[in-house]
Parts: structure tokens; C-alpha cells; sequence
């Protein structure tokens, strides 16, 4: 695992290797002290990003794999077309793409915790305003706003980990891995059985889950406060103590090495002449083609799994579970595999078995989907793992805080733009051919370009060397 280095400001009797948490800022208040009255050390701030990542996590696919669960009374209550649903399928990856690469900007700006509090705000007023839409279009509204807020929190989470736990990238990025895993299984396996109980309106089962973002606001508004606290009564941004073993990050863009003297007002933002040019990079474009093409099969799954068994004879509810089953394998992976990929000089060969398991889960798939559906699910579950190895590799491959606000944006921008076209090729496929066959083998046939591009990305070197 990489460590991120620290880089010493211009403190008069600052030594070099001397803590950062000793140091003092240039109006000679210790950096790990509170500014509040009492003088206090800030050690709640560690433990409340730890919590408002695992919250956020929780948020970030429910809006996508409860459509899924819900996709053909959703379909059939809007009259939707077997191709104008791949649309609907293929909108979280455009989303993602567009709105992904105003992140960093609107970080620069604001701060990322801010900006990530905006975004659950988001997700929870498209949620609550989806279940009103009363045709195609106003239902794709609601569904732009709320990926929106997936999109900002999707490229800022890697951003936070390497800000407040830059010694702990791999089990960090594992913990909201793993919460994001949950949030997803539990959107597949609970959306059917409780919009039942609902009455069986899928309005009512789409909508409920407004109130978990609605909770997932809560944990940054603290934090928000705290920024501007520190930044109007200090005029520099504040060291967070207890963040992570190593201080010296404050709650602007430039998520890692940050002066000292950063200059009031910025948020702590790195200059942008020292970010690096990611366009330049060919480990970047790896990792960008790597993001795009498991973020193709992730929303495939998510999207069309529960059809393709409830077209095999399996009842809805199962082929809800069979989903869930498929997204909770990334619970326990999500937390083992960038811990385990920390450890490795090269990611390559968790990028192959993890290809691996998807090509077997969609040989099954194409040869017995009712009688080894739970096998393939596991198996594609454990594919489906590649997406906290690509968050990890984000992370591991760049060296600097401001390096990873760029390189996350880009490679997710450019992931999500390569994924787009999936979703709605398998809706066409399936529409025109009559069955499931032609998209399977198309899923399938795609593991084996994401072993190549994954295996590049996972070279043991930054961007920072290549730009």
C-alpha cells in the first residue's frame, strides 16, 4: 500500500520528519487542536468520516437495483418498450459519466464533504419524486437527479479514504465496499417482498428508499460546519487529528499532500499546476477502460439478472434473492480484495480471477439458468468484486491527494461513458432475438478485453510518473 507523502510547509521550527500533528499553523495554533472554546482535541472527526462513508455507501446503488427488482412492473406500468427499458438500464452509466467529471470542480470549490452532502440531498429528492412520475419521461427526471448525487459521492469517496485515512486506503476502501455491497443486495432482496406489503404499488417500493438517503445526509453536516468554522476564525484550513496515523489533511480538493499555508478561503486546495495530466497517462486509460467494462457487466446485472431468471421460470421474488445473492458477495470480497490488493506489488492476478468467475457464472447462465441459478449468481457475485478493486487501484496508482481527485474522475467518467452502450445493447439483443442467448454470450465474451485492460491498470507505477 502506498503511503501518501507529506508534504512540510513553510512553519518557522518545523523539522523534517518532525509529526505533522505537532506542527502549527501561521497563527500559531497547533494543528490538531479544536478552535472551539474548550480547546479540545477534534478526535471525533476520524470516527464521523468513518461513519458518513459507510452511510454514503449504503445510498449508492438501492436507486439502481431496486428499478432492477421492480423492472417489468415498472416497464409495464409506463408502458415502456423492451429497448426504451435498456435506455432506462443504460442511464445510471451516463449519468455517472456527466456529472462525474464536475467533481472535482465542484470539490475545488466547495470541499468534497460538501459536496458529497449535496449529492445524498439529491438522491433522496430524485427517490421521493420518482414514484410521481407519470410517464417515461418525468421518471427519467427524477432517476438523472438522484444518479446525479451517485455520480458526485461515486468519484469523491476515493478522494476522502486517501484525505482522512491516507495509510489506510486498502481497508478503508474495503469498509465502504462492503457497505455499498449491502446497500445494494439488500435494494434486490427487499424492494419485492416490501412493495407487497405495500400493497404491491412499485411507486410505493421505489419511493421508500428516499428515507435512506434522507439519513445519509446527516453524518457531513458537521463536518461541512466545521470547514467553514475553520476556515472563517483561522484563516487555514485545520489538521484533523485521529483521521488516520498520519495528519496534515484538511477538508479541501487537494485530498493529500497540502501546504501548510494553504491560503485562506481555498479550502486546502492544491494548485493546479502541480495536479497531474492523467490524459497523458497510459495506466490512467487502463484503468479508465478497466472501470467502463466491469461497470458494463455490474449494470447489466443489476439491470437485467432478475429477468433473465424470471424468463427461466423462476418467480420474482426468487429472481430478487438470486440478485441479492449476487450483490452480497461483495460484503465479506469487498473488504478481503483491496486489503489483499495493498499487498501486492501488481493487481493482475486478482483482475484474472475475478474474470474468471464471470466467464464461468455466464457459461452457466447461457447453458442452465433455472437449474444452477444460485451457483451462477455466487460466481457473477464474485465478478462483480472487480469494482472495489478498481476503486483500490485508483487509490494505489497515483501518489498525491490531488493526483487521485483527477485520476478518480477521470477513470470513472471515462468508465461510465465506455458503459453506457451495454445495457441498452442488451435490451436490443433481447428484443429482437427472443431470448436470452445472443446477450449472455455478449457479457461473457467482454470479460476477456476487462482481464487485458485490468492486468495493465494493475502495473506496479503512478501517473505521476507517466504525465
Amino acid at each position: 500500500m502506498l503511503d501518501e507523502p507529506q508534504t512540510l510547509g513553510s512553519t518557522p521550527g518545523k523539522l523534517p520528519g518532525q509529526s505533522a500533528d505537532r506542527s502549527r499553523d501561521t497563527a500559531g495554533v497547533p494543528r490538531g487542536a479544536d478552535t472551539s472554546p474548550t480547546g479540545g482535541p477534534a478526535r471525533w472527526i476520524g470516527p464521523l468520516v468513518a461513519v458518513g462513508l459507510v452511510v454514503t455507501a449504503l445510498n449508492l446503488r438501492p436507486a439502481i437495483t431496486s428499478l432492477g427488482a421492480l423492472l417489468e412492473e415498472v416497464s409495464q406500468g409506463l408502458h415502456m418498450s423492451g429497448s426504451v427499458a435498456g435506455v432506462l438500464t443504460s442511464v445510471p452509466s451516463l449519468c455517472f459519466a456527466l456529472f462525474g467529471t464536475a467533481a472535482p470542480r465542484l470539490a475545488s470549490r466547495f470541499g468534497p464533504v460538501a459536496v458529497v452532502a449535496a449529492g445524498m440531498a439529491a438522491i433522496c429528492a430524485g427517490l421521493a419524486l420518482r414514484p410521481f412520475a407519470s410517464g417515461t419521461v418525468p421518471f427519467l427526471a427524477a432517476s438523472a437527479l438522484a444518479l446525479m448525487g451517485i455520480a458526485l459521492s461515486n468519484v469523491l469517496m476515493p478522494v476522502l479514504v486517501k484525505k482522512y485515512f491516507p495509510d489506510r486506503v486498502g481497508s478503508m476502501t474495503g469498509l465502504y465496499s462492503m457497505a455499498l455491497a449491502l446497500g445494494t443486495s439488500a435494494a434486490a432482496a427487499v424492494t419485492v417482498p416490501m412493495t407487497q406489503a405495500l400493497g404491491g404499488s412499485w411507486r410505493l417500493g421505489l419511493g421508500v428508499w428516499a428515507a435512506l438517503a434522507a439519513v445519509a445526509v446527516l453524518p457531513w453536516l458537521p463536518l461541512v460546519r466545521d470547514h467553514r468554522a475553520t476556515v472563517t476564525t483561522s484563516g487555514a484550513p485545520r489538521t484533523v487529528k485521529g483521521a488516520g496515523r498520519k495528519a496534515g489533511h484538511t477538508d479541501g480538493p487537494g485530498a493529500g499532500t497540502i501546504p501548510a499555508t494553504a491560503p485562506a478561503g481555498t479550502g486546502g486546495a492544491i494548485p493546479a499546476a502541480v495536479a497531474p495530466r492523467v490524459t497523458r497517462s497510459r495506466t490512467a486509460w487502463a484503468l479508465g477502460a478497466y472501470f467502463g467494462l466491469q461497470s458494463t457487466g455490474a449494470y447489466i446485472t443489476m439491470g437485467w439478472m432478475p429477468q433473465i431468471f424470471r424468463d427461466a421460470g423462476v418467480s420474482p421474488e426468487t429472481a430478487g434473492l438470486l440478485l441479492a445473492v449476487t450483490m452480497v458477495m461483495g460484503v465479506p470480497l469487498a473488504f478481503v480484495i483491496p486489503r489483499l490488493a495493498t499487498r501486492m506489488r501488481t493487481q493482475g492476478p486478482i483482475v484474472v480471477a475475478l474474470a474468471l468467475c464471470g466467464i464461468s457464472g455466464y457459461t452457466g447462465l447461457y447453458l442452465a439458468p433455472a437449474a444452477g441459478a444460485w451457483g451462477w449468481a455466487l460466481l457473477l457475485g464474485i465478478s462483480n468484486c472487480s469494482f472495489p478493486l478498481a476503486l483500490t487501484m485508483i487509490g494505489l496508482r497515483s501518489r498525491t491527494g490531488t493526483g487521485v481527485v483527477k485520476l478518480s474522475a477521470f477513470a470513472q467518467s471515462v468508465g461510465y461513458l465506455i458503459s453506457i452502450p451495454g445495457p441498452l445493447l442488451v435490451g436490443v439483443l433481447y428484443q429482437h432475438s427472443g431470448g436470452w442467448g445472443l446477450p449472455i454470450m455478449l457479457m461473457g465474451g467482454l470479460m476477456i478485453p476487462q482481464m487485458i485492460v485490468g492486468t495493465l491498470a494493475g502495473r506496479d507505477r503512478t501517473v505521476e510518473d507517466e504525465c
